[in-house]
């Protein structure tokens, strides 16, 4: 079965096509979600130089690796999956933790690829006052071109549905870890009773 997916820069706001063509050779932080997704369409749209990157840990669902390497292949698009341990320890700011971790694993594979850039799916309609993690992100200077291009969570969806992807009405997914209260140890056990409480919920 064919799943190519025909990329055409007509389905890329101009914000994003000069994005790409001041950073023509750049690693992505991939989650399979919708804005990581589409934001692998646009860089492969504009004829960027793009390798995906995806950290499997147990902190996701198996259906949110599925759905990465999926769209991945239907870009014809370079993927790597990294794995990673779970972060135990579980304070209030736990997101900024594992965003330093995370990217850090992520900077340095890239770097051994020749990639000195690397760029995530934040949108213009994240609040950074409610993402912790953003502060990590900023700290390691990883660029967010859907939110310094004011593409909204709205606007992508519609991008990504004109593109053909399957992503453009993916349900927003929070970690498995924000399940479980802060102080709290993170167990991989935890984790995956909550992901299959989850998926029983959701079928």
């Amino acid at each position: 079965m064919n799943n190519t997916i025909n990329v055409s820069i007509d389905c890329v706001p101009a914000a994003l096509r000069e994005f790409f063509a001041e950073h023509s050779t750049i690693a992505l932080a991939f989650s399979g979600g919708t804005d990581s997704s589409y934001l692998l369409y646009a860089a492969k749209a504009c004829g960027a130089n793009v390798h995906a990157y995806y950290v499997s840990t147990p902190f996701q669902p198996q259906f949110e690796l599925d759905d990465a390497k999926l769209l991945a292949e239907s870009l014809h698009a370079d993927m790597t999956v990294l794995t990673d341990k779970v972060v135990k320890s579980n304070p209030k700011d736990r997101c900024y933790y594992c965003k330093n971790q995370v990217f850090g694993g992520i900077l340095k594979a890239a770097k051994e690829d020749g990639f000195t850039e690397i760029m995530d799916g934040t949108n213009a309609s994240d609040d950074a006052g409610d993402r912790p993690g953003m502060r990590a992100l900023k700290e390691m200077k990883v660029l967010s071109p859907l939110r310094l291009s004011g593409i909204t969570k709205t606007a992508l969806r519609e991008y990504s549905r004109n593109a053909g992807l399957f992503t453009w009405n993916k349900p927003a997914y929070a970690c498995l870890a924000t399940r479980v209260p802060s102080g709290i140890s993170i167990e991989a056990s935890v984790l995956k009773d909550v992901e299959w409480a989850e998926k029983s919920l959701s079928d």
